[in-house]
C-alpha cells in the first residue's frame, strides 16, 4: 500500500487528513486499543468530508487490518505511511508531522495520560514535538535526522503498543 494511493483517497473524498495524518491516527488508535475496529477509524476519517467509494474503503479497511498485523507481529516490520524518497525532504518532514498529529489523536480517542507510565508519557511528549518539526529541510544533515526521527518512531511505536495493551491483559 503506498502513500499516493491512500492520499489520493482522502483527497478524492475530500478528507480533512492526509494520507500521513490518516496513517497515523489508525496506528495511534491500534496502538491504544488492538480491538479498534476500522469503522470507528472511517468514521473520524470522513467526519466532514463525502463518504468513500466502496472500493475506496475497501482499500483504506485493508490498511487499517495491514497496520494492526503489522503491530501485532515480533517481527519489527511497522512502518510510518510517509512519502518515498524520492519527494523533496521538506514534503516528507511535513508529512510526518502530520503523522504524528494523526498518532496522537488515535492514541487520545482511547488513552488519558492519567494511565499512561512515565515512559510512554516521555514517547507522547517527544510524538508532540516532532509535530512542530521544520519542514523547510534539506541537507545531508536534516536528512540524517529525519531517519533518525523515523527510525525512533517506528520504535516507539511498538513499545507504546505493546505497553497499552498490555495493561488491559
Amino acid at each position: 500500500m503506498t502513500y499516493q494511493v491512500i492520499n489520493t483517497i482522502v483527497v478524492r473524498s475530500d478528507a480533512e487528513l492526509s494520507a500521513a495524518e490518516a496513517h497515523g491516527m489508525a496506528t495511534g488508535m491500534l496502538c491504544a486499543n488492538q480491538q479498534a475496529q476500522s469503522a470507528e477509524w472511517l468514521t473520524e476519517l470522513f467526519r466532514h468530508a463525502i463518504p468513500a467509494a466502496d472500493e475506496d474503503r475497501s482499500t483504506l479497511v485493508h490498511l487499517f487490518e495491514e497496520t494492526r498485523s503489522l503491530l501485532a507481529n515480533d517481527e519489527f516490520e511497522f512502518d510510518l505511511l510517509l512519502p518515498d524518497d524520492e519527494n523533496l525532504l521538506g514534503d516528507q518532514v511535513e508529512a510526518l508531522t502530520c503523522w504524528c498529529r494523526g498518532f496522537l489523536l488515535g492514541v487520545g480517542f482511547t488513552h488519558t495520560a492519567s494511565d499512561l507510565s512515565k515512559e510512554a508519557t516521555e514517547i507522547l511528549k517527544d510524538i508532540a514535538e516532532f509535530t512542530k518539526l521544520d519542514i523547510e529541510a534539506e541537507g545531508e544533515e536534516d536528512e540524517s535526522d529525519f531517519m533518525e526521527i523515523t527510525e525512533y518512531m517506528r520504535s516507539a511505536v511498538l513499545l507504546l503498543c505493546s505497553e497499552l495493551n498490555d495493561k488491559g491483559s
